[in-house]
């Protein structure tokens, strides 16, 4: 009953100190169980946080096909009609390997990048309703979406710039959801827990240059944080999903030790201070993880996504 008082206590305090943050909501990766939450399934504008959906159906695409992600695409004459960031400096008719492009899309954001993978990954999808490229990407994005019960989302390109028109939304709840399908693929981690990381990019005339990428996650490798994206947008505000590990738990099973991994997912829609909150999130997360552990880490249907 006690620490059944302390996890309650625990999560007053999380609610309070993420109560500016639109919505919210923070569970374990292993189960799906919700170890806090708040507006979790109101729908929003989520940004650049689109891009990890971007980057599941290129790597599931390259898994199916076994396509090399180190294969060089040219970036199409269409990038030129997307706005929004281009740190890299990409250029209709440079040439950049797949994995350059993925992660210049998740570590800086570049929305140049994201669209240079719709389009040439898109090409080469099944493409039953003959869309052009980047609508039969999204189509997949949107296909990607449904297999994972995220219910509440829908992807209206593969950057997650504003659309005036037709607002692209999802949910806190629908996000962790995609991030652990994101962490079920063995090199998604690799891509998102990189501080710097260099690529290289030719030109339209041969010349190769390089650029390197600075991770726009601030909190990064603090209290066990190893991923995952930033997104902005003005419509959606500042948006944040976090990823941190611990060393794995060990129970005895009859006899025998078996270690249980231990990884929280956070997401943050709406906050004016996502790193911040995200630091005290993930802090305080580990907090309640350690109380549920010590029940018998109790889940049901309610309780997980």
């Amino acid at each position: 009953m006690r620490k059944l008082f302390l996890a309650l206590m625990l999560a007053t305090a999380l609610l309070a100190r993420a109560d500016a943050a639109r919505s919210f909501i923070v569970v374990d990766d292993l189960t799906g169980h919700v170890l806090a939450s708040g507006n979790e399934n109101e729908k929003l504008q989520i940004g650049s946080l689109t891009k990890i959906a971007t980057a599941m159906v290129v790597m599931d695409w390259a898994d199916a096909t076994r396509a090399s992600l180190a294969a060089e695409v040219p970036v199409p004459p269409g990038v030129q009609s997307v706005g929004g960031m281009n740190p890299c400096g990409l250029q209709p008719g440079d040439m950049v390997s797949l994995r350059d492009l993925i992660y210049a899309a998740m570590m800086v954001s570049d929305n140049h990048a994201a669209y240079t993978l719709a389009h040439n990954v898109g090409e080469r999808l099944p493409n039953p309703q003959q869309l052009g490229p980047v609508d039969n990407f999204t189509a997949h994005m949107n296909a990607l979406a449904r297999t994972l019960g995220m219910k509440r989302t829908i992807f209206l390109n593969p950057h997650g710039l504003d659309n005036m028109e037709t607002p692209p939304h999802s949910t806190a709840t629908d996000l962790a959801r995609l991030t652990r399908y994101a962490y079920k693929h063995a090199g998604f981690n690799f891509y998102v827990s990189q501080p710097a990381r260099e690529i290289s990019i030719t030109g339209a005339d041969g010349t190769k240059r390089g650029f390197l990428l600075r991770n726009t996650n601030e909190v990064l490798g603090q209290d066990g944080i190893d991923g995952v994206k930033t997104g902005r947008t003005a419509r959606a505000g500042d948006c944040l999903v976090l990823s941190a590990d611990q060393a794995p738990a060990t129970v005895d099973n009859n006899g025998q030790t078996v270690a249980i991994p231990r990884r929280i997912i956070v997401v943050l829609l709406a906050s004016p201070d996502r790193f911040g909150e995200g630091l005290q999130l993930v802090r305080r997360a580990w907090e309640l993880h350690a109380q549920w552990s010590a029940e018998g880490r109790p889940v049901s249907r309610r309780s997980s996504i």
